[in-house]
């Protein structure tokens, strides 16, 4: 059972995995660009902005704490 707080945790990890695979797709880009053309861009785009997207979501603005 995931504690309440494991969220923003699973969220950061996702985040982190996704970029990874866009970095590696980085390293062969000039193959996947001739087999797949316009589409290995967009797909590599689509892959960096979930990256960043999932990481930014993992950071609470509110800290833990009494209320004010």
């Amino acid at each position: 059972m995931q504690r309440p707080d494991d969220g923003p945790r699973t969220y950061f990890i996702l985040g982190n995995v996704i970029l990874a695979l866009a970095a590696v797709m980085l390293l062969f880009f000039g193959t996947l660009w001739e087999q797949f053309g316009i589409w290995a861009l967009l797909v590599w785009m689509v892959l960096a902005v979930l990256g960043v997207y999932f990481i930014s979501r993992s950071s609470d603005p509110s800290q833990p704490g009494p209320p004010n």
